[in-house]
């Protein structure tokens, strides 16, 4: 009786986490009224100069991570469109998860299979989503080419962003990863495997190249495309349950967006 109501409350926090995670990361996408607009009137000659993006980056994430934090708080009745799916669909991966790991542990017993899930997850290690954004960054810097310049900046602010929630409910929920405790899937039982950070590193970079170039519409399909074939590989190399792979990449995207819409510069929009 004690080892049921013990699983019992570890799929309550599970879900508590997961929906945390969730609403906290993709609730953020600011409201028509709350996105920056270009101003309406001409400065005059004496007006202050803004900021340069790198000089606010450090500021930026602090401002992210108090509406990262407190955004469950703030859900509105229209945001169910989104938030009930996504729960719902990671509520039946948690259900789901010791039976399909299974499987994967089956597929990455192939030699073949594991080695091309681990080269592909390195696409989402942290070095590569960071090298991905630095090399933005100083393509832009060095071409004065500011949408470039944008991208690396927002790119590697939504990672860090992501990265901090990510590692707080890793530290919480404790979940071992599929091949140390033979796919049971406890949650609370010293391990860091909820959620997966190559999915929300892969996804919170991705998201911000696909909205900085979308008018090019190649660049979406393959930035998205790229993310999902990692996120999937963390999944068939045994890294992680797919109810980790959901909720990381909810993280990345959710977090991507909101960095993207709120410091966004318009000008560059055509």
């Amino acid at each position: 009786m004690n080892g049921l109501l013990s699983n019992s409350k570890r799929s309550v926090l599970a879900l508590a986490l997961t929906i945390f995670a969730i609403a906290g990361a993709s609730a953020q996408t600011p409201k028509p009224s709350q996105q920056q607009t270009p101003p309406v009137t001409t400065p005059s000659p004496q007006s202050t100069t803004k900021p340069s993006p790198e000089r606010q980056f450090v500021s930026n994430i602090l401002r992210d991570q108090r509406a990262i934090w407190t955004s469950p708080l703030h859900l509105h009745p229209q945001d169910a469109w989104w938030l009930a799916p996504l729960t719902a669909g990671t509520v039946a991966l948690l259900a789901t998860d010791r039976f399909t790991t299974e499987e994967g542990l089956e597929f990455s017993s192939i030699g073949t299979n594991l080695r091309v899930s681990n080269d592909l997850s390195k696409l989402g290690s942290g070095y590569a989503a960071a090298g991905v954004s630095g090399a933005f960054y100083l393509v832009g810097r060095i071409t004065d080419n500011p949408r470039a310049r944008e991208t690396g900046l927002l790119a590697g602010e939504a990672l860090i962003d992501g990265a901090i929630v990510s590692t707080v409910i890793k530290a919480i929920s404790q979940r071992p990863r599929p091949h140390s405790d033979s796919g049971r899937g406890d949650f609370l039982d010293g391990g860091n495997s909820f959620p997966s950070g190559h999915s929300m590193a892969v996804w919170a970079v991705a998201t911000v190249i696909a909205l900085e170039y979308r008018k090019h519409r190649w660049v979406p399909v393959t930035a998205y495309g790229i993310a999902a074939l990692v996120s999937v590989s963390r999944f068939t190399g045994s890294h992680h349950f797919l109810s980790d792979v959901l909720v990381g990449s909810a993280i990345g995207f959710g977090t991507a967006r909101y960095v993207y819409q709120s410091h966004h510069d318009p000008v560059l929009n055509p």
